[in-house]
C-alpha cells in the first residue's frame, strides 16, 4: 500500500492506493496554520489513522510546496513560512517511524499524470501548473527529474520568452525579478492584466472567461493574449526537453479552448519540422498532486 500526502497551505490531503492505483481512502483537514511542529502530528495522526484503518502500513510519499535543499537538507522556495528553513523530509521521517520520500507538489502533478494519468505510458512528460501560480514538474521513464539543485522544471520563474516591446521589463514578480512567466500566466496575472489593459477591475479569471464565452470583446481578447503567451513559454520548453506529452493543471487548466488553441500557435516558436508534442488537461484533477506523492515509492519499498 502507498499513502501519499498533499501539503498545502491551507490544506492536507492524504490518500492510500492500492498496487493497482485504486483509491483506497482518502482524508482531508486544515493545516495548522504557521505551525511546523503541529503539522507534523496532524499528517502523523492522518497517516495512522488510514493504516489502522485499512490494517496494513504503508510507504509515505509527500507532496510540498518549494524543495529540500541539496545543500542543507532544509525546504527553500516554499510559499509557506512555516515550512522554510526545516528539515521537514527528516522529521516526518523519525515521527513516522520509516522512510519518507518528499517532492515539490508539481512534480508529484507531472508523476501522478505520467503514472496512471493523462500522459501514461509516456517517456518525458512536463506537467504544468497554472493557478494563483506558475510551477512546473518533469518525468522521465516514470522517474521525477529532480536536478542538481531540485529545481528542475521550475518553468514560473524564468522570463516570457520571446517577449513584445510593451511586455518588457513585465511586472515584478515576488521572486524580485520582473516578467517572469507567472506574471504573465497565473490565473491572479490574467485578472491585474485585464484590468491594467481595460480599466475593468475587480474581475477574476473566472469572471473574464466567463465573460468571453458571452461575447465581451475585452474578456476575448485577453484570453486571446493569454493563450499567445502560453504558446511561447510552452514552445520554450519544447525546445529544451521535447516532451511526449505536456499535461495542464491548475484553475486554468479547465478552460477548454487551450488544449485547441495553442498547439498551432506554438509552431511559430518551436525549433522543428514537425510537433509532435501533445497538450492535454489532467485524467486526476485535483487528485493528482496526492497520487503523485503516493507515487514516489516503487513496489514493495518505503513501509520499514
Amino acid at each position: 500500500m502507498r499513502i501519499g500526502v498533499d501539503l498545502g497551505g491551507t490544506k492536507i490531503e492524504v490518500v492510500a492506493l492500492a498496487d493497482d492505483g485504486r483509491e483506497l481512502v482518502r482524508r482531508r483537514r486544515p493545516t495548522p496554520s504557521g505551525d511546523y511542529r503541529a503539522t507534523i502530528a496532524a499528517i502523523v495522526i492522518m497517516v495512522h489513522d488510514i493504516e489502522r484503518e485499512l490494517g496494513e502500513r504503508g510507504s509515505v510519499g509527500v507532496g510540498t510546496p518549494g524543495a529540500i535543499s541539496p545543500r542543507s537538507g532544509l525546504i527553500k522556495n516554499s510559499n509557506s513560512q512555516a515550512l522554510m528553513g526545516q528539515p521537514l523530509d527528516r522529521d516526518l521521517a523519525a515521527a513516522l517511524n520509516r522512510p519518507v520520500r518528499m517532492a515539490n507538489d508539481a512534480n508529484c502533478f507531472a508523476l501522478s499524470e505520467a503514472v496512471d494519468g493523462a500522459a501514461a505510458g509516456a517517456e518525458i512528460v512536463f506537467g504544468v501548473i497554472l493557478g494563483t501560480g506558475v510551477g512546473g514538474g518533469i518525468v522521465v521513464s516514470g522517474h521525477v527529474l529532480t536536478g542538481a539543485n531540485a529545481i528542475s522544471g521550475e518553468w514560473g520563474h524564468n522570463p516570457l520568452p520571446w517577449p513584445r516591446d510593451d511586455e518588457r521589463p513585465g511586472p515584478a514578480c515576488y521572486c524580485g525579478r520582473h516578467g517572469c512567466i507567472e506574471v504573465f500566466l497565473s490565473g491572479p496575472a490574467m485578472a491585474s492584466g485585464f484590468a491594467a489593459a481595460t480599466g475593468r477591475a475587480g474581475l477574476t479569471a473566472s469572471d473574464i472567461v466567463k465573460a468571453a464565452a458571452g461575447d465581451d470583446r475585452d474578456a476575448e481578447t485577453a484570453l486571446q493574449r493569454y493563450e499567445e503567451r502560453l504558446a511561447r513559454a510552452l514552445a520554450h520548453i519544447i525546445n529544451i526537453i521535447d516532451p511526449h506529452v505536456i499535461v495542464l493543471g491548475g484553475g486554468m487548466s479547465n478552460l477548454s479552448r487551450l488544449y485547441v488553441n495553442v498547439p498551432p500557435l506554438w509552431r511559430d516558436y518551436v525549433f522543428s519540422d514537425t510537433i509532435d508534442t501533445k497538450l492535454v488537461p489532467p485524467r486526476h484533477g485535483d487528485s493528482s498532486g496526492v497520487r503523485g506523492a503516493a507515487w514516489l515509492w516503487p513496489l514493495g519499498q518505503g513501509t520499514t
